[in-house]
């Protein structure tokens, strides 16, 4: 490829704009310590024309002071063969936003899932360059020369873009001003609590970060949330672990043989498709330019951080690791070779393509803080990672998922669990996870238009024409899988792998609400007191490790009880554990809860089975006596009762098979139980014979195959399910009764907007995730289905609120509570949506 020329400050192709000053901030805060980078040529494809400048990823903020920075030299970037622009040096031009001054961005620091950093950055010379272990901290004097290299950089994004300083609609360009004074703390009073929506406003996007194993993990398993938040505007980042080199052979397995195995090369491959594919998400053209540049991770390595020209809230972090290049075999040199100590250090494998020159290896501990630093620097608001635990095949014994894929992912837990406890300046963050290879195996969940869209992406990255749009000798995509891009039906499909369940709000009997979801690894509560009193939260109940998703019971006493997982680390690899857990209101409508306590694992070894438990299921039934259910590591159904003294008996084993996601239960009109689970081919249920007696066996419901989120509230004198048509997105619902036996009563289709996931039920009002992402609810039986603007981190939630209110709720991307409440009469409508507590990222 082309080398980079040295030569001055170029910024691409001008715009005529007025000459400026910048004026200068203050220095707050200091910054990460890094080592001193010298400027890097950004690579450039020899086709493409395009605006040569770095872009500014996320939006400017206006302080009132700023401070002067030098103006380091940078390298001349190469120029396309085919672009005709000016080459020298430009003149500084002003940018004015009702007279405020534009600060410098935050340098993001590490490169692992999402980040969003587009000035030139640069590694050491190669004689000096520390060790990972040994990177030398910053002085102020290299402080300001990072400032004046990210101004400069950032004037040359601008310059290049002609307009694109109009970034502020996301809010994805916040995190990166590099000198800020530390945020106020919240304001967690009832005056806080922002007005309702308007009709068809539009809620805060938040920061996207995902962090995934492989190049196409992204498209193959969080597609289509990808898309939809692309397409919407928000600021995205995807951080890539490994270079995704495998065997080195970019060809299509009936010319494998053939072809010479070249590793830099077919990672720089699977670059260039993905970010092709992102090109053409966010922008419908393939070749749309991306600036590439060197950042300095926190770890002590180098990052490649690409920013996409026309769409700069769209950034990619390349990590640049060895992968394992197999599934499940014993490959010491791997994310999970590093985890369980069998290597010290993993080395980088740098693509044949990439700006980044020097070679490095990180330990456990610099993967982590890798990871940290990119939260640290991008301040997500929701982070996506794959599944930590997802179990083995019951047969062979292998993995259900590529090791890279739930090991890379366990140090993405590591990594957040850091970043909530040590980083204090941020805002709250949600957590969502994808299933990986196993969704081959289950009912399609996606409507074919869009299963169309996932696997257009796919053909993009595929590189199915051949054409060297990208200008790269390596190649324009991944050819490994163009002769199947769909891979193993995966296009087809997209699951959660944990917050599923839609009974996180729950309301009490003086009317009041109760919201309870995972933040910052930590369960937040929100409290409204009455029907209308004000709102309070998210307040954060002691205790860390908590996984996605919870649930909420209210007990015979009036107190609620809540329920989850919580994952822990141990001193020792083989310690790693994922546990059931449960804390208890003090009083009916006390603000506070006890502490957690364990109700254990039936996995007794990480080994066994990777820990994997599904989210537990929990009921009361007509006694009082109190229940939860999980799913095991061997697909069958396990439960634990609570005795008269409150403690609780042995995890009880209650048959099935072929268990997928998490089981779901409720009681009847008789205080009778019910439990229900999805298999690959249809849905499973127990039931109590009577309130207080054993629960039954497993018995086959009947019912057609199923999408995996089921969702049941007891009702009707029975027990109603709902779930998703395969292939369809329509949600159906059956009416589920246990006098002589479970069965299933009339079946019916209630359509929908198509989408995915589950869908939450109260009264009259049945919500879920609509096609595009946003949430859809109907809100009476052959109501037309309604949209809202609101994009939303795992499932909804809604409850009864007295006899005759209806309330719902989600967590928005932006990790923001929104809640809407409508009259259980006919002709009701949902009221504007209502955000709940403090912004939680700055507009």
């Amino acid at each position: 490829m082309p080398q980079p020329q040295q030569g001055p400050q170029a910024c691409g192709p001008q715009v005529p704009q007025q000459p400026a000053h910048f004026h200068e901030p203050q220095q707050p805060q200091q910054f990460q310590p890094l080592p001193h980078p010298q400027v890097q040529q950004p690579h450039v494809p020899q086709q493409a024309a395009y605006a040569q400048g770095n872009q500014q990823p996320y939006e400017f903020q206006y302080p009132q002071q700023l401070p002067a920075f030098p103006h380091p030299q940078a390298q001349q970037p190469h120029v396309p063969q085919q672009a005709a622009y000016t080459h020298g040096a430009q003149q500084p031009h002003e940018f004015q936003q009702h007279q405020a001054q534009i600060p410098e961005p935050r340098i993001p620091t590490d490169a692992h899932h999402t980040t969003a950093y587009g000035h030139q950055a640069a590694e050491p010379p190669a004689e000096a360059t520390p060790g990972p272990a040994e990177s030398a901290p910053h002085t102020r004097r290299g402080h300001h020369r990072w400032a004046g290299l990210v101004k400069a950089v950032a004037l040359c994004a601008a310059t290049a873009a002609a307009g694109m300083l109009v970034l502020r609609g996301t809010a994805a360009l916040d995190g990166l001003d590099l000198d800020r004074a530390p945020a106020a703390a919240p304001d967690t009073s009832a005056a806080a609590a922002a007005a309702p929506l308007a009709a068809g406003s539009v809620p805060d996007p938040g920061r996207i970060v995902q962090i995934v194993a492989h190049p196409d993990d992204d498209l193959y398993f969080m597609n289509p949330d990808l898309r939809y938040s692309i397409s919407a505007g928000h600021p995205v980042t995807s951080v890539y672990l490994t270079a995704g080199e495998a065997d080195g052979v970019n060809a299509a397995p009936a010319k494998g043989a053939t072809t010479v195995p070249d590793k830099p090369a077919y990672a720089e491959a699977r670059q260039n498709g993905i970010r092709a594919a992102y090109a053409k998400m966010a922008t419908g053209d393939r070749a749309s330019a991306w600036q590439r540049t060197v950042v300095p991770t926190k770890g002590g390595g180098h990052a490649e951080v690409d920013v996409l020209v026309a769409k700069p809230q769209v950034n990619l972090v390349w990590l640049q690791l060895r992968e394992a290049g197999h599934g499940y075999a014993d490959v010491p040199d791997s994310l999970h070779g590093l985890w369980n100590g069998k290597v010290a250090r993993l080395d980088s494998m740098l693509s044949s393509g990439t700006p980044v020159k020097q070679r490095f290896a990180y330990s456990k501990d610099q993967v982590v803080q890798t990871l940290v630093g990119v939260l640290e620097q991008y301040r997500p608001t929701t982070v996506r990672f794959q599944d930590p635990t997802p179990g083995r095949y019951p047969d062979s014994k292998q993995y259900t998922d590529h090791q890279d894929h739930f090991y890379g992912a366990r140090f993405v837990q590591l990594a957040t669990a850091a970043y909530a406890k040590d980083v204090k300046d941020r805002p709250h963050f949600a957590v969502q996870n994808y299933v990986g290879y196993v969704n081959g195996s289950l009912p399609s969940a996606l409507d074919p238009q869009e299963a169309k869209e996932k696997l257009d992406s796919l053909d993009t990255y595929a590189w199915l024409d051949r054409q060297n749009h990208c200008g790269s000798d390596a190649g324009c995509g991944d050819l490994k899988v163009s002769d199947q891009p769909a891979g193993n039906r995966w296009t087809d499909t997209v699951n959660y792998a944990r917050g599923t369940g839609t009974n996180w709000l729950t309301s009490d009997k003086d009317h009041g609400l109760w919201a309870f979801k995972v933040l910052d690894g930590q369960v937040a509560v929100w409290h409204r007191t009455g029907p209308v009193g004000p709102w309070r939260g998210p307040d954060l109940l002691p205790g860390t490790g908590m996984d996605p998703g919870v649930t909420a019971v209210t007990l015979k006493d009036g107190r609620i009880a809540v329920f989850g997982t919580r994952t822990s680390f141990g001193a020792r690899p083989t310690d790693y554990r994922r546990e059931v857990v449960h804390t208890v209101q003090q009083a009916p409508g006390a603000d506070g809860f006890g502490e957690w306590q364990s109700l254990g694992t039936p996995e007794t070894a990480d080994e066994t089975s990777t820990s994997d438990i599904s989210a537990p299921a929990v009921s009361v039934d007509g006694t009082g006596q109190l229940a939860a259910y999980v799913r095991d590591g061997s697909y069958s159904l396990r439960g634990r009762l609570q005795r008269p003294d409150g403690g609780w008996g042995p995890w009880e084993k209650h048959g099935g098979e072929d268990l997928h996601g998490s089981p779901v239960t409720a009681t009847d009109g008789a205080g009778r139980r019910m439990v229900l689970a999805a298999t690959s081919r249809t849905v499973v249920g127990w039931a109590q014979p009577k309130a207080g007696a054993p629960l039954g066996r497993v018995t086959a419901t009947g019912l057609p195959d199923t999408t995996l989120p089921l969702t049941v509230e007891g009702r009707e004198g029975g027990v109603r399910l709902w779930f998703r048509k395969p292939g369809s997105g329509n949600v159906r619902t059956a009416l589920m009764t246990a006098d002589d036996g479970l069965k299933v009563n009339n079946m019916t289709d209630l359509g929908g907007l198509n989408g995915f996931g589950s869908v939450t039920a109260s009264g009259h009002v049945l919500a879920g995730r609509a096609a595009g992402g946003q949430l859809g609810a109907e809100v009476g039986p052959g109501r037309p289905w309604g949209r809202s603007p609101l994009m939303f981190v795992g499932a909804p939630s809604s409850t009864m609120t007295g006899k005759n209110m209806v309330s719902l709720a989600v967590v928005g991307l932006d990790a923001r509570l929104y809640v809407t409440s409508s009259a259980d009469a006919p002709n009701a409508y949902l009221a504007p949506w209502q955000p709940i507590g403090p912004r939680n990222s700055r507009p």
